[in-house]
C-alpha cells in the first residue's frame, strides 16, 4: 500500500500533529470548486480542525489553487498531500490515516465538489460528544449547477428511497451485524479515529470497483452500535454525474454498479 504523508516543516506541507479534529479532502482535477470547497469550511463556525487534501494526481490548476488558497488563510491548518495510487477509496484513505497517525481525535471527510454547510463541523462535534462513533451526514444536491428544484426534490427523494433498500439489501446483512445497515454517505461523513483504526477503514479500492463508504459502514456494523444519521450535519454536494447521466442511470450506479458508464470521472 501507498499512503503518503507530507513533507517535514510547517504550514501546507507540514508532518506536523493536526488539530482534535481533522477534515480529509481527496481531490482529483477539481480547479473549478475546491476553492469553493475550502471557502465553505474557511467560514465554519467550529474552526479547531486540520484540513487535509489529498491529490490523486491532479493534472490541472487544483494543487496550484489550494496552495494559493492556504497561503490567503494562514490562521487555517491546511495540508496539502499526495497519493499515487488512483481511486476515491485509496485516497479517502490516505488522508483519514494521516489525522489517525498524526494526533487527531475525530476525523471527517467531505469532497473537493463540496460545500459544507457553516455549522457542519459544529454540528458533527455535536454528534460526537452524544456518543456517536460514526456519522452520516445530509447530502443535499447544490443550488449553483442548473439543477431545478423539482429534480432537487426527486433526488432527494431517490436517496431515501436508495437508504431503505439499502436496509433491505442483503448484500448488507448476515452475522456479526450489531445493527442495522445506514447509508453513509462519503462526502458527508465523520469518524472517531480510534474506530476508523479498529475497523480498517475505509478499503483502497478505485470507485469503480467498490463503493468504499458502504464497506465502511457496513465494517463499522460489527464493532459498535453507536452510529446513525444526523440530518442537521448537511453537506450540499455536487450534481453533475446526475446531469451527465440521467437520475435512473445515476441510482444505478451506487446501486451495485448496474449501470458502467465509460467514463466515471465527471467533470
Amino acid at each position: 500500500m501507498n499512503r503518503s504523508s507530507a513533507g517535514a516543516g510547517t504550514g501546507l506541507h507540514s508532518d506536523s500533529a493536526t488539530r482534535p479534529l481533522c477534515i480529509a479532502v481527496p481531490m482529483l482535477n477539481e480547479e473549478k470548486l475546491v476553492r469553493q470547497a475550502l471557502d465553505s469550511l474557511a467560514a465554519q463556525v467550529y474552526q479547531d480542525f486540520t484540513v487535509v487534501v489529498v491529490d490523486n494526481g491532479s493534472t490541472d490548476a487544483s494543487c496550484a489553487i489550494v496552495e494559493a488558497f492556504a497561503g490567503e488563510h494562514p490562521v487555517m491548518d491546511i495540508r496539502l498531500i499526495h497519493e499515487t495510487e488512483k481511486g476515491t477509496g485509496a485516497a479517502a484513505d490516505t488522508g483519514m490515516r494521516f489525522g489517525v497517525e498524526h494526533g487527531a481525535t475525530w476525523l471527517a471527510r467531505t469532497d473537493a465538489d463540496c460545500l459544507a454547510a457553516k455549522d457542519w463541523t459544529a454540528r458533527i462535534m455535536a454528534a460526537f460528544h452524544d456518543g456517536l462513533e460514526l456519522i452520516a451526514g445530509q447530502l443535499i444536491p447544490r443550488q449553483d449547477e442548473g439543477i431545478t428544484a423539482r429534480d432537487r426534490r426527486l433526488m432527494l427523494v431517490a436517496v431515501e428511497v436508495a437508504s431503505f433498500f439499502g436496509k433491505i439489501r442483503p448484500g448488507n446483512k448476515g452475522e456479526g451485524y450489531l445493527g442495522p445497515y445506514q447509508m453513509l454517505p462519503g462526502c458527508n461523513m465523520a469518524i472517531t479515529a480510534d474506530m476508523y483504526h479498529r475497523s480498517g477503514g475505509f478499503p483502497r479500492t478505485r470507485i469503480e470497483d467498490l463503493h468504499e463508504d458502504r464497506a465502511l459502514s457496513n465494517r463499522v456494523r460489527k464493532l459498535t452500535r453507536n452510529y446513525g444519521l444526523r440530518r442537521d450535519v448537511v453537506v450540499y454536494g455536487s450534481s453533475r454525474r446526475v446531469k451527465a447521466w440521467g437520475l435512473k442511470n445515476t441510482l444505478a450506479w451506487y446501486a451495485d454498479h448496474r449501470y458502467r458508464p465509460e467514463h466515471v470521472d465527471i467533470r
